[in-house]
């Protein structure tokens, strides 16, 4: 069975507004968080840049679901080493519940460190041994890496969950999603048209079975976004003002700041948000959205509406969309 989760755009509001908002989204059906982990906002309106992990800290103990980053970059920002550190912790602090998103990154966030920002080949080659290095400490053992991008010296954690926390993978491109298929526990892709998911999730299957697994029990999760408002006006201005980016239909992760992005922004109409971002006012219709997504075979669904009115949206899903979706 599908379940409905809530996507904290930690990018968008103060963390301890969103807690608030992960409370009253469990309380009304939504099972399980997405947290987004940005250095920096998409545009300057959107207004925050919290510590993911921090906050999920204070998420484990607030709620009682599941919840994981979605997604960390291992590579640039921090080394592998230390997501598995802070990975061991939330597992071992949350048990069965914390769950570790990892992707190849984008510059917005990730070249805040400077240095030469790489094609996204190599992005996805040091994402492979950061892997690697995360999933050789989280099983408790010393370990030495000597990689192409990253070197690690003889080390151990101490801190360690029962079982180590499930490592899924955020992908879209071809490569990615079959090679996670083969290396991790699950799959984190985001809200496109049917034709490119179910591509994206036979390739997933297609690496699994590669490497022996079945990929009917491995956790396929979808992040969406969607604006809905009383009013169509007050939907589409929410849209354009506080996530223009959903609006963008070209690859981002080589832009580097929240100003190009709203340099960008001005270019952005109502029309450029069709097949990515929904805009309505219709329960049903936003229904029949996310209801087409499970029926495509995700386990878990999370949703992150655009706009500022988060509990009228939290309320208004949890009493008329999540209880329908089957």
């Amino acid at each position: 069975m599908t379940t409905i989760g809530y996507a904290a755009a930690l990018e968008q509001f103060h963390p301890t507004e969103l807690l608030h908002y992960c409370q009253l989204a469990e309380q009304h059906g939504f099972k399980g968080v997405m947290a987004a982990d940005h250095f920096q906002p998409w545009v300057p309106q959107q207004g925050h840049n919290a510590y993911v992990y921090s906050w999920m800290g204070a998420l484990g103990t607030a709620t009682t679901h599941t919840f994981g980053p979605g997604v960390t970059c291992p590579s640039f920002r921090y080394h592998p080493s230390v997501i598995a550190q802070a990975a061991a912790t939330l597992a071992a602090m949350f048990p069965g519940r914390f769950w570790l998103g990892l992707g190849s990154g984008e510059a917005l966030n990730e070249h805040v460190t400077g240095g030469i920002w790489p094609d996204s080949l190599i992005r996805f080659e040091m994402m492979i041994e950061a892997t690697e290095i995360i999933q050789q400490l989280l099983s408790g053992k010393k370990k030495r890496y000597r990689g192409q991008y990253f070197q690690m010296e003889s080390v151990q954690l101490y801190t360690l969950p029962a079982t180590p926390p499930p490592i899924y993978i955020g992908a879209v491109g071809p490569q990615t999603v079959h090679w996670a298929g083969k290396v991790c526990d699950g799959l984190i892709t985001p809200g496109a048209n049917h034709a490119k998911l179910r591509g994206i999730l036979e390739n997933f299957a297609a690496g699994a079975r590669e490497a022996g697994k079945d990929p009917a029990t491995m956790p396929k999760l979808l992040q969406v976004h969607l604006s809905w408002a009383e009013t169509h006006a007050e939907a589409v201005q929410n849209a354009l003002t506080e996530w223009p980016n959903g609006g963008m239909n070209f690859p981002k992760a080589d832009i580097r700041s929240p100003e190009d992005f709203a340099a960008m922004a001005k270019l952005v109409r109502e029309e450029n948000f069709a097949g990515r971002v929904l805009i309505s006012t219709d329960l049903a219709e936003h229904r029949d959205h996310l209801q087409g997504f499970a029926d495509l075979g995700f386990d878990e669904i999370h949703i992150h509406n655009v706009g500022r009115n988060q509990e009228a949206f939290i309320k208004a899903f949890g009493e008329h969309v999540i209880p329908y979706i089957r």
